[in-house]
């Protein structure tokens, strides 16, 4: 899935996205945890290991 697709899904800018792919955040908003848990369909408490949860599915967007 391309960086722009998951933008499309979540509602999260690109260049938001990027930078949470390339580790370069400081922090991220529960919301928008949210909002990558719903797209990339977790489940239960995957919300609650934010870096376990954002590391697994932004590995593997790439930029079209």
């Amino acid at each position: 899935m391309t960086l722009s697709r998951f933008s499309e899904l979540t509602g999260i800018s690109v260049v938001n996205l990027s930078v949470l792919k390339h580790s370069r955040a400081q922090a991220i908003r529960y919301s928008t945890l949210l909002l990558i848990c719903d797209a990339l369909g977790c489940e239960g408490g995957a919300a609650s290991r934010g870096h376990e949860v954002a590391d697994a599915g932004l590995d593997s967007l790439k930029r079209p």
